[in-house]
């Protein structure tokens, strides 16, 4: 006879009540020890991680249990199993030294070394016992052991009904039971697996043997599905803000989209609110951020200082706030809808509520909406963009022209095997508060002749640039103005009304032709270093670049600025970034790289680049204050990495002008890997009359628990500290400790801030303090291993991280 049996659901009432708390942040486990709390036991079968799935456990449920035993007693009602019992369906294991089954109450006992296991648990207890038709069961002295994630504890009992469970006296770590440095503990916790909820009852969280945290009751979610409550708070102290507490409070709205709400208070400025709201469907998804504060003492503190100015400056009874939307929709397989908008209250918002240099480098922000199309050879859009200042030193007069329509076109084409033609269309209407309007479009058609072999290309194209502009008369006249008094020598005061007749010009054009020709070879060679084999390249490279003159003063400047000369620019058919200015040129660029890279595996162990412009006649195009390019020479641009093995990288670039006889760029970084995790970064910039920094960061390993972590980051031009963070961490198997310490620059006024932020990570549970690891990876390159191969972040351009116009400054 084998009788059927369900075996116990203990991974729903133990598996996911207490590890439920835990965060969604990758862990490190590699200080821990090898052996498992609760062993794998060797007479169970093999479990997968896909028996956890909803298809894997749709399986198991349809399988049978098989009864195993080295003796079968009893009667044909009551069967006693002794001696090696096993009991398994699927993946489901259980194993004890006696089983008693009544087929007629449907009850059982085991006892004597009971064992559980499946593809997400491990456990042992003293015995068990249940009613399998009321559904009811009792284990005893259990330990349990997670296996699909870390953790493992205790309970002295298990009272489990259908869905609903109590468990008595329970644990949970991620620690080894023989060092726990830290454990909750619960005098009873209720869950039901069915509402995807637990309460715990007189819950205390230790480290090592200390109580640091009692709760008397609190309710918490048990399985995947998102509940309504409160997240961990984020607390820390700095100059400007005084103590800063942060509450989040999460909202469980629907199965598509939820809410969070950012209750704060600073003891220097007052509460603010600072909510999110996101939403997801088929077609899409969108954010919306929000914070209002309706009192900043800040404002007030600023009106004693000296140097105030109410003109420039946010009234201190003035509430401050700001909005931000972010999403998207799929229209079809082609096209999407985007938008990305921004709002603030005042011109100080970001530098008041960002906590890095971002909030002060960034002068102005954008909003932008649109619908954007790609396929197969072309890519398009209708969008419309306006910007808002967030630099209170600055005018509104020195924003940017808001563009409001700009519709674009690129497509490109094969003809045939030799030839591929392509355009680029743009139509803008451009709209300033401070400044007249006007209209461009801009209509590039080319075709080109791409010519390759395994060893070299050859590629000459065509294009045709006309643009055409529709100005206001305010427009018109001011740069009629500006003509006038600079051809015929006078003072723009001087320019008189019949002198404007030649230079005035609403309805301004420019058309030209663009020829350029980019030709390259590629040569290799093995060769050996040191007893590795390495592929050495040699890669000429030639780009001609003619365009004819046109003067265009009488065209004005809308959203075009000139290319910081580099590398890149040296292979562009302009040197400006918009078609408001087309260079005119003769030009010829020569450049030649080598490299070194690892036969085995690609690693690149030595790069050199150089090239230079040979301009063959003046290039007279310019913007307005900019000079002309003479006829000569650029700058040599230089670029070098070399990697002496795989811990060390060093990197350098350097631009000398041979016309003045000085550099005009020069950039050194070097990286060193130490230990499995260690990293120090140094780095040096410089560029004539703009900046000269130097930015040294490190993670550095004392031993495998202790490390410490730093930044300096100098200005030599104002000799100015703009950062500097020191911090120390501690790690264990399960428990990890960061304190950082950290000075900035706080304002536009150069003034400084101090803060001080301490985060203990109770691994695989959550963490409490400030988020120390968002400031530290920010700081320090290689923070994580990853980000190495990341593009390193700017130091004054925003990033998703960093970027003024989302989270970190509004919440």
């Amino acid at each position: 006879m084998r009788p059927v049996l369900r075996l116990l659901p203990l991974p729903f009432s133990i598996a996911l009540c207490l590890p439920a708390l835990a965060d969604d942040k990758p862990e490190s486990w590699a200080l821990c020890p090898i052996q498992d709390p609760v062993p794998v036991f060797e007479d169970a079968p093999q479990a997968n991680a896909s028996a956890n799935t909803e298809q894997g456990r749709a399986a198991r449920a349809a399988q049978d249990t098989t009864v195993q035993g080295d003796k079968l007693g009893g009667t044909d009602q009551s069967l006693e199993y002794s001696g090696n019992v096993a009991l398994v369906r699927g993946d489901q294991f259980l194993g004890a030294d006696n089983l008693k089954y009544d087929q007629e109450s449907d009850t059982y006992a085991a006892d004597g070394h009971v064992r559980y296991q499946d593809a997400g648990i491990r456990i042992v207890a003293e015995s068990a016992r249940g009613d399998q038709n009321a559904d009811r069961h009792q284990i005893d002295n259990v330990q349990y052991q997670l296996v699909e994630r870390r953790g493992n504890g205790g309970a002295d009992r298990i009272d489990m009904t259908g869905p609903q469970g109590k468990l008595y006296h329970s644990t949970y770590s991620t620690c080894d039971p023989d060092d726990r440095r830290w454990e909750l503990r619960a005098h009873r916790i209720d869950v039901d697996t069915e509402s995807g909820w637990g309460v715990a009852r007189g819950a205390t969280v230790r480290l090592g043997h200390v109580p640091v945290l009692y709760v008397p009751y609190f309710k918490f979610p048990v399985d995947d599905q998102r509940h309504t409550g409160l997240l961990y708070p984020a607390i820390a102290k700095s100059g400007r803000n005084g103590f800063d507490y942060r509450q989040p409070i999460y909202l469980n709205l629907a199965p598509n989209y939820d809410a969070t709400l950012y209750p704060r208070w600073m003891s220097a400025r007052g509460p603010s609110l600072g909510a999110e709201f996101r939403y997801l469907y088929r077609g899409g998804k969108g954010t919306l951020r929000g914070n209002y504060m309706p009192k900043d003492d800040l404002l007030e503190e600023r009106t004693h200082e000296d140097d105030f100015n109410p003109a420039i400056n946010p009234d201190p009874d003035d509430s401050r706030g700001m909005f931000n939307y972010s999403g998207y929709h799929n229209i079809s397989q082609y096209w999407q809808a985007r938008a990305n908008l921004i709002w603030f209250s005042d011109s100080r918002y970001t530098e008041d509520f960002s906590n890095t240099l971002i909030g002060l480098s960034a002068a102005s922000t954008t909003s932008t909406i649109g619908v954007y199309g790609v396929g197969k050879g072309w890519n398009a859009g209708i969008m419309a963009d306006a910007w808002q200042l967030t630099d209170f030193t600055s005018s509104e007069f020195s924003l940017p022209y808001n563009r409001l329509p700009r519709a674009y076109l690129n497509w490109e084409k094969p003809l045939s095997k030799w030839f591929s033609a392509g355009v680029y269309a743009e139509g803008v209407r451009f709209q300033h508060n401070r400044r007249p309007d006007g209209t461009r479009l801009d209509f590039k058609p080319y075709i080109s002749m791409p010519l390759q072999g395994a060893s070299w290309f050859v590629t000459p194209t065509l294009a045709w640039r006309y643009t055409d502009y529709k100005l206001e008369p305010a427009l018109a006249r001011s740069l009629a103005i500006t003509r006038a008094a600079s051809e015929l020598g006078i003072p723009a005061g001087s320019v008189t009304d019949a002198m404007l007749a030649p230079y005035y010009e609403e309805n301004p054009t420019r058309s030209l032709p663009i020829g350029s020709l980019d030709a390259g070879l590629f040569f290799d060679r093995e060769t050996e270093i040191r007893g590795e084999n390495f592929l050495q390249t040699l890669e000429p490279r030639l780009f001609y670049l003619n365009v004819p003159y046109r003067n265009q003063d009488a065209i004005p400047v809308f959203d075009t600025r000139a290319f910081t000369f580099s590398w890149g620019q040296m292979f562009r058919d302009n040197r400006y970034s918009g078609p408001d200015r087309q260079a005119d040129a003769n030009q010829l660029t020569l450049a030649l790289t080598s490299r070194w890279l690892r036969q085995t595996d690609g690693f690149e162990k030595l790069a050199l680049s150089f090239g230079q412009i040979r301009y063959f006649d003046d290039s007279l195009v310019t913007l307005p204050r900019e000079a002309p390019t003479e006829k000569g020479k650029s700058a040599w641009v230089a670029d070098a990495t070399f990697a002496p093995n795989d811990r060390w990288k060093l990197g350098a670039a350097y631009q000398w002008d041979p016309k003045i006889r000085k550099q005009d760029l020069a950039s050194l970084r070097i990286r060193y890997l130490t230990g499995d995790d260690g990293v120090i970064n140094l780095g040096y910039r410089y560029r004539r009359d703009l900046l000269e920094q130097a930015d040294f960061s490190f993670l550095y390993p004392i031993s495998p628990s202790w490390s410490v972590v730093g930044r300096y980051y100098h200005s030599f031009d104002d000799n100015k500290l703009l950062e500097a963070i020191g911090g120390v961490q501690w790690d264990s198997c399960c428990l990890a400790v960061r304190a950082v310490v950290r000075r900035y620059v706080r304002n536009r006024e150069g003034e400084m801030n101090n803060s001080f932020q301490v985060e203990f990570v109770l691994k695989g549970l959550g963490s409490a303090g400030q988020d120390t690891e968002r400031t530290l990876r920010r700081g320090i390159l290689g923070y994580y291993r990853d980000d190495l191969y990341l593009v390193p972040p700017s130091n004054t351009t925003p990033d998703p991280d960093d970027d003024p116009n989302v989270p970190d400054v509004t919440l």
